[in-house]
């Protein structure tokens, strides 16, 4: 068996990304970007009212001065002349400041009458003004590369005057379910027959990062329909391809042998991981190829643990770090392979602390449905009290 990290690091180096493509920013939310977005234009490209209020030169006011007011400013309609000594505009929030004035002052710390303003105190030059380029300067460098598409970053993206930009393509997934037990849901269920649930799992999972996730069916344990449906998968060049179940040794357990059949060249076979010993990772051509144990509990985990870090990696994407919180609860000592343990994060008047969930089987998925994170303890380690520090990767 191989360790985790060593796992990860040859999945990582199989990877080879593919091009980049132009997307419309209507398009790009949730993707990762490709190249850094930079400002076209100043933003704002004037300096401009930060409220409502009267255009003055800060040396003309002080508390009883009245001004004349000779015209108005307002957003997308400027005034198109210059305040001198005695004069005021009035001017409305965004609205650029005219030539000549230097501060705003609120509407209400003025009374008017007329074209006269009289002003209840003074002010300071820059008072309630937004400088040209005080949210960023042409040129300035936005969001960096690798970077997720937000909404506030794709709003920022159109503010700096950019209709497109480049994003990593997202990759595309296969999904097959392999086993003479499965039905999908809602059928009827026969006699040694369980409702199939992981491809609904890992298609929830990986579509937030891929471009599609096709799911191609449930395939029973029949050597040749195994073969047909994973040739014709690979034959279609995804990314990835992703089978679940008969990944272990017995009799009945072909993926391994027909995936070497249809020209996979596998990597390795057996991480030192809890839940999951039992995974296949392997390479034909570009698609990376992870073929995941059948219990449910093993495939999300180990879906979460080796595949979406792939995912990120073709994306360009980096890796979430993992949280340090005190465990709420003690866990036993660990065997010899890393053990990713389901835990909730709760906030206690104390503090934040995470609480391991007893339950370890690894076809219990109602535990995992109610964990939000995991607890990654490494091997041999000789386990934790309450208050200890902990690793956690979020869910």
């Amino acid at each position: 068996m191989i360790s985790v990290d060593e796992a990860l690091a040859r999945i990582r180096a199989a990877i080879t990304p593919s091009p980049p493509i132009a997307a419309a920013l209507g398009q790009a939310a949730g993707r990762v970007l490709a190249e850094p977005v930079t400002a076209e234009i100043d933003q704002p490209p004037f300096a401009a009212s930060a409220m409502d209020g009267y255009a003055v030169r800060a040396a003309d006011v002080a508390a009883g001065a009245v001004l004349t007011q000779i015209g108005v400013s307002q957003a997308g309609r400027g005034f198109d002349g210059n305040v001198g000594q005695g004069e005021c505009v009035r001017i409305f929030t965004g609205a650029q400041v005219p030539e000549g004035a230097d501060a705003v002052i609120m509407q209400e710390r003025t009374e008017t009458d007329g074209t006269n303003v009289r002003f209840e105190s003074g002010t300071e030059a820059g008072a309630n003004i937004r400088k040209r380029g005080n949210d960023f300067a042409k040129n300035d460098v936005l969001i960096a590369a690798g970077e997720i598409m937000t909404p506030s970053r794709i709003a920022l993206a159109a503010a700096a005057n950019h209709a497109m930009c480049t994003i990593a393509t997202p990759p595309r997934a296969v999904l097959i379910a392999t086993g003479d037990e499965l039905v999908p849901p809602g059928s009827p269920l026969g006699a040694d027959q369980i409702v199939a649930s992981n491809s609904f799992g890992l298609s929830a999972m990986f579509d937030p990062l891929c471009g599609a996730v096709v799911d191609h069916g449930i395939v029973p344990d029949d050597r040749a329909q195994l073969a047909a449906a994973i040739g014709a998968a690979l034959d279609d060049n995804p990314d990835v391809l992703v089978t679940t179940g008969g990944a272990s040794v017995g009799e009945h357990d072909f993926v391994q042998d027909v995936l070497k059949e249809c020209g996979v060249e596998i990597d390795f076979w057996r991480i030192a991981v809890r839940p999951g010993k039992p995974l296949m990772f392997g390479t034909r051509g570009r698609t990376l190829v992870f073929g995941l144990p059948g219990n449910p509990v093993s495939a999300l985990v180990t879906a979460h643990v080796f595949v979406l870090p792939a995912l990120r990696a073709l994306l360009g994407a980096p890796e979430p770090p993992r949280l340090r919180l005190p465990l709420g609860d003690a866990i036993p000592p660990n065997g010899p392979r890393q053990h990713f343990l389901r835990a909730r994060i709760f906030s206690e008047p104390e503090g934040t602390v995470v609480i391991p969930i007893a339950q370890t089987d690894s076809g219990h998925l109602s535990s995992l449905a109610q964990a939000n994170c995991l607890i990654v303890q490494p091997a041999g380690d000789p386990g934790k009290a309450p208050g200890d520090p902990v690793d956690i990767s979020l869910l």
